[in-house]
């Protein structure tokens, strides 16, 4: 399994996970932003995103000190002007999600007050990642043709296995 931890693993991948790759590296945005445990999550890193799909990158973040955050990320210089800022409240967790374009990649940025390895986003890309490895290829281009029906990521994976609730049920892989 590659260590998604890092970003290097998507030097060597297919044509989109090496343009994330030479996104994220000129932007030196893990290098700039390391203090908050930056990960790439979601589709592109285990090969099942489709036509816009957003990079996913997930932080951990002191929401007490969301401002040091901020600051930090437009210190990095890859923040355009054309962000959305929410503050949602998810499983009763505060946390900060950032939406804009950047060099023609959705970019879609959540912080949360937890380790990134703990955050859901994590946990769902690393069962789906073994989950795919075991189903193979048939499987993962169903998954692909149900995400280009507007179905979403873990809903595919729990049609196709028959979860209850997909959400909650991957996080048992």
């Amino acid at each position: 399994m590659p260590d998604f931890t890092g970003i290097d693993y998507l030097k060597d991948g297919n044509e989109r996970q090496r343009k994330a790759y030479e996104l994220l590296a000129k932007h030196r945005i893990f290098e700039k932003l390391k203090d908050y445990s930056p990960i790439l999550a979601g589709t592109i890193p285990i090969e099942i995103d489709i036509e816009g799909s957003d990079l996913d990158l997930i932080f951990e973040v002191d929401l007490r000190f969301e401002e040091d955050f901020l600051d930090d990320l437009m210190f990095s210089r890859f923040i355009p002007d054309n962000i959305e800022v929410e503050y949602p409240i998810i499983n009763g967790e505060k946390c900060i999600i950032l939406n804009f374009m950047l060099e023609g990649f959705p970019i879609e940025v959540f912080g949360q007050n937890k380790p990134t390895i703990k955050q859901n986003a994590y946990l769902h890309m690393i069962a789906e990642h073994k989950i795919l490895e075991e189903k193979g290829e048939e499987f993962k281009h169903k998954i692909i043709e149900l995400k280009k029906q507007g179905i979403k990521t873990e809903p595919a994976f729990g049609m196709l296995l028959g979860l209850e609730n997909p959400y909650e049920d991957l996080l048992k892989f």
